[in-house]
């Protein structure tokens, strides 16, 4: 296989003094703007000052469980080994939880979330609805062994930086899911290293339109992903959500793997 492009990221209290800026949908969330996001504080709630970065940190967490999350149902319904659909279970499970408490954090913080993931991430989820077979092991365990890796930074930085504690709890969740997810990809024996490692070191070549989650429409639903039942099973996110039709209505990706 061959990656020819870098695949490119809360209860309400009284007490919050939020700025208009903290509720603004942030313009740009690629893996190298929010790595480099300025430090302004753009409030100050009783859980501590809260950064462009820390809310774009937000942010890139639950865009991230949007599409990973079907990603993951993918691997249930098409992986072809046990490795592989034990990876699709630990991403379901993974974002369930996680999705849980970002959609917290940013209640408490005032924070917008996104409903649908961004073009990028969506197109990954094509490239992964029309795959099939081995093939479809294979950009899996790499897709996502490149997009937890290049996170991975991320998550570090900020829980290394943020002085908020809603913001810190959730990127010591995050640092043990990312973890673990990478650590399931790399048990498939799928994993090209050398690729991988080109990867995550190369900052993305991608428009910022395209790696920005688009805002929420006035009045829609929110997306709940949900825990699988008993465990080990995946249920479809609530709020209107569910898989691509083999990536028909979906952009398709940025990075072109094949």
């Amino acid at each position: 296989m061959r990656i020819t492009r870098n695949v490119g990221t809360l209860f309400v209290t009284g007490a919050l003094t939020l700025t208009l800026a903290a509720l603004a949908y942030p313009a740009m969330l690629g893996v190298q703007t929010t790595s480099a996001a300025p430090v302004r504080i753009i409030a100050n709630p009783s859980s501590g000052p809260l950064t462009e970065a820390d809310r774009d940190f937000v942010v890139k967490v639950r865009a991230a469980g949007l599409w990973e999350y079907p990603v993951g149902q993918l691997a249930l319904q098409k992986g072809t080994t046990p490795e592989v659909r034990t990876a699709g279970q630990h991403l379901i499970s993974g974002h369930a939880g996680l999705d849980a408490t970002s959609r917290k954090v940013a209640k408490e913080l005032g924070i917008t979330l996104p409903n649908k993931p961004s073009p990028q991430q969506q197109g990954f989820v094509a490239t992964l609805s029309a795959d099939s077979g081995s093939k479809f092991n294979t950009d899996f365990a790499n897709i996502l062994r490149i997009t937890h890796g290049q996170i991975f930074s991320t998550v570090a930085k900020i829980r290394a930086s943020t002085e908020n504690s809603l913001v810190r709890q959730l990127a010591d969740q995050a640092n043990d899911t990312v973890l673990d997810h990478i650590t399931v990809m790399e048990k498939t024996g799928l994993v090209d290293f050398d690729q991988v490692i080109i990867q995550e070191t190369t900052l993305p070549k991608v428009p910022a339109v395209n790696l920005t989650p688009p805002a929420p429409q006035p009045g829609e639903p929110e997306v709940v992903l949900t825990p699988p039942a008993g465990g080990g099973g995946a249920a479809l996110p609530s709020g209107g959500a569910s898989l691509p039709a083999g990536g028909a209505s979906l952009p398709s990706p940025t990075p072109t793997v094949g």
